[in-house]
């Protein structure tokens, strides 16, 4: 075999192996942690009146990046969490240093959660505060 149906062969057996090997509850914890995160973030972004997040990556090129990066920012602390927690898995079950893999897990675990729940939390928001503010209720903005 080549060197590079190896090393495609070994990602592909690593990766799926993970969800049942050692640290396994970081599989749940840090989907979780990004998509708490993200509700956070999809507030504030209803309560100042922006558009889904998610939407206005994919449709808006002018706030594209600045919305990237916001997102970036806003989950660092679980991307950095992520990193250490597959850094660690690598040198202590694996006996090395696969990057690609951990850019792949941290990804799947930490940044795909956050675009995802962003959005729907903030629309959920705004129909919640547009609901209550219809009923005379008034909705204080948070942060």
């Amino acid at each position: 075999m080549s060197h590079i149906t190896d090393v495609t062969l070994r990602f592909w057996d690593e990766m799926v192996s993970r969800p049942a090997g050692p640290l396994a509850f970081r599989f749940i914890l840090q989907p979780m942690m990004a998509s708490l995160l993200a509700i956070r973030d999809g507030y504030r972004d209803a309560s100042m009146g922006r558009t889904p997040y998610l939407w206005t990556i994919l449709h808006d090129p002018l706030r594209r990046n600045d919305r990237v990066n916001e997102g970036l920012h806003a989950a660092m602390r679980v991307i950095l969490f992520g990193v250490g927690m597959d850094l660690a898995y690598q040198v202590f079950v694996l006996k090395g240093f696969r990057p690609l893999e951990l850019v792949v897990i941290v990804a799947l675990l930490c940044f795909v959660p956050y675009l995802i729940v962003r959005g729907p939390a903030e629309r959920i928001v705004h129909r919640w505060m547009a609901h209550h503010s219809s009923r005379g209720t008034q909705i204080l903005p948070h942060g």
